[in-house]
């Protein structure tokens, strides 16, 4: 401004004053005069553009020249004194003694919003907020971004205050005098997860996947239809899509430009959520040991299960048969994407759902079925406990039998699932769907164990000294085989010996059998003789046939007898006189043996 008075004063003075005060020719008067309207031009021309450098915009102020602004405004757009909704781009802008009745700024810098982020913008000046209006109305479509010129948003009746129209990541001029940004990140729903709004405004919307024009009714929806009704679901308000309230859709995964104050939105954890409950109470085991003796030897041992932070809760406690059973348990809850609305509005985030809902529905069914009855598939038995046949197979019922504490073992799956019928119905009142409950290992007090096992360890020591005998057997006859093939030969021997000594008795039996035949015969030739001869010359005959046998049976033995009485035949004249008749010639032979045989062992005495 001071150089611009200061070639204006110049000008004027070189102009009108110095031609007139210090005559000089005409061509020297001239030229003082051209020089003044240099410097008059010069002042004006150096007041009348601006230029702007790259990635600024001129931001220009009027402090001369125009007419007040009313009505609150702050900006003008014809001409009033104060801030201009007008900006320079950058490059070079001529207009007349510009800089004499605006102040122009040329430091602001472009807005430059980077991927990831969005820009959240205030209007400073605009037609004020309805009643009731928490953020201004977006851009009409058909302007688009043409709002964000300071002229273009207060000529078209834009709003001052918070504008529901956010500036996605790019590059903008924006006139600071009307607009201030806050750069804020982006919303984005991560993938297993959806987004539940919660929308401050009444609007239209376009967030790519959901979508709606501005609704005429706004109801609240309470849960859903007649069929949610019957489940007795908890009233959780919502309304459609652009109403102000938790909307009954929710975002999917994805990335969202949205004002943050205008919508808040939840991230909502639609995966299968596991809830686990353990922990908190002392487990009992009695060990089982055999001795050197064989005898079973029992120890009992404590060992606290601490409880776990992560856990939902601590093990369930239920009275089984008057004894107090710790019962550890595995649930896994899922919420779906179209229930997450439900749910908070409901109850808020899922941690709430699990400490109101879940968990004391769990303890309490856990306990009803632990400690009452449960559901059951089985043979229909008759009276005598056998099954009932139809076309021969059993008949199958299903019946509600009390619950044991050895069920939690042997009947599991089934306690599993009865667990399962009824926690369902319960959670699904919270809008929470239950995809499976599973049953941990149970603290069974040991004392119902021990009788079981001990007698599972009697049978195994049974079955083992089975074995051991079986073993001892099996060795026994392999060593036996081994020493009947060191003494093959001998048994051999004895074997052949056998059968020898069995054929001798079959010879011997055959022999006398002949024998036997022999006499038989005898007997009846002799028989036969008595008949004819009488029974005298019978025996008589039978007496010389037995001394003709006697004396060959004796020659066969002793021929030296029969050769010595050949060679002294002279001495077979008797010279004992034989006689009588009271032998007959048996009796007179038989006298002749005995003298002969008595010669002959009398001879044979000398030699």
């Amino acid at each position: 401004m001071f150089e611009l008075l200061f070639y204006m004063v110049l000008g004027v003075v070189l102009l009108f004053v110095v031609p007139s005060v210090i005559p000089r020719g005409r061509f020297e008067n001239a030229a003082i005069r051209a020089a003044g309207l240099v410097a008059i031009a010069f002042a004006v021309f150096s007041t009348s553009y601006v230029y702007v450098p790259d990635h600024h915009l001129a931001e220009i102020f009027r402090v001369y020249g125009g007419g007040l602004l009313t009505g609150g405004r702050i900006v003008a757009v014809n001409g009033e004194n104060g801030a201009q909704a007008r900006i320079f781009t950058p490059g070079f802008h001529p207009e007349f003694l510009l800089n004499v009745f605006y102040t122009v700024d040329t430091d602001p810098t472009e807005t430059v919003i980077d991927d990831g982020n969005i820009g959240v913008l205030n209007a400073k000046d605009g037609l004020p907020l309805r009643l009731g209006q928490a953020f201004a109305d977006p851009f009409p479509p058909e302007l688009g971004n043409s709002m964000l010129d300071a002229e273009v948003f207060l000529k078209n009746n834009g709003q001052r205050g918070p504008q529901l129209t956010v500036l996605a990541p790019g590059t903008y001029r924006l006139n600071s005098y009307l607009w201030n940004v806050k750069i804020v990140p982006a919303k984005e729903v991560q993938a297993g997860f959806v987004g539940v709004v919660k929308s401050n405004v009444w609007s239209s919307v376009d967030l790519g996947t959901l979508k709606g024009e501005r609704p005429t009714n706004c109801d609240s929806i309470k849960g859903g239809d007649e069929a949610n009704a019957d489940l007795k679901r908890l009233a959780a308000a919502q309304v459609p899509v652009g109403c102000i309230g938790i909307w009954d859709h929710a975002l999917k995964p994805g990335k969202y430009y949205l004002n943050p104050g205008a919508y808040v939105v939840t991230d909502f954890d639609t995966r299968g959520q596991v809830l686990t409950y353990g922990g908190g109470y002392t487990r009992a085991t009695i060990s089982l040991t055999v001795n050197a003796a064989g005898d079973i030897e029992q120890k009992r041992t404590e060992e606290k299960v601490p409880d776990n932070p992560e856990n939902a809760d601590k093990a369930v406690f239920v009275k089984m048969e008057g004894w107090d059973v710790p019962l550890e348990l595995r649930v896994i809850a899922q919420v779906s994407p179209e229930q997450a609305p439900c749910v908070v509005a409901g109850l808020g985030e899922l941690k709430q759902v699990e400490d109101r809902v879940i968990t004391p529905s769990i303890r309490a069914i856990v306990r009803d079925v632990a400690g009452g009855t449960y559901t059951v598939t089985e043979a229909k038995l008759d009276k005598d406990g056998k099954p009932v046949l139809e076309d021969g197979r059993p008949v199958i019922v299903t019946i509600n039998r009390p619950t044991k504490v050895l069920d939690l073992i042997n009947q599991r799956p089934l306690i599993e699932k009865e667990v399962e019928n009824r926690i369902r119905p319960e959670a699904d009142k919270s809008c929470v769907t239950i995809r499976e409950v599973r049953l941990g290992e149970p603290a069974i007090p040991p004392e119902l164990l021990v009788a079981v096992r001990r007698e599972q360890l009697a049978t195994q020591l049974s079955l083992a000294f089975i074995q051991e005998k079986m073993a001892q057997d099996q060795r026994i006859t392999s060593e036996k085989a081994k020493k009947t093939a060191d003494q093959q030969g001998t048994l051999v021997t004895a074997e052949i010996g056998v059968q020898a000594s069995l054929q001798n008795a079959e010879a011997a039996k055959n022999e006398g059998k002949g024998e036997r035949d022999k006499l038989e015969a005898i007997a009846a030739g002799q028989k036969a003789q008595m008949e004819v001869l009488g029974v005298e010359a019978t025996v008589n005959l039978r007496k010389f046939e037995l001394a003709v046998s006697t004396l060959r049976d004796f020659f066969d033995k002793n021929p030296q007898v029969l050769t010595a009485a050949l060679s002294n035949a002279q001495k077979f004249v008797p010279q004992v006189s034989v006689g009588g008749t009271d032998g007959g010639i048996i009796g007179s032979l038989q006298a002749l043996l005995g003298q002969t045989l008595s010669n002959s062992v009398s001879t044979t005495g000398q030699k």
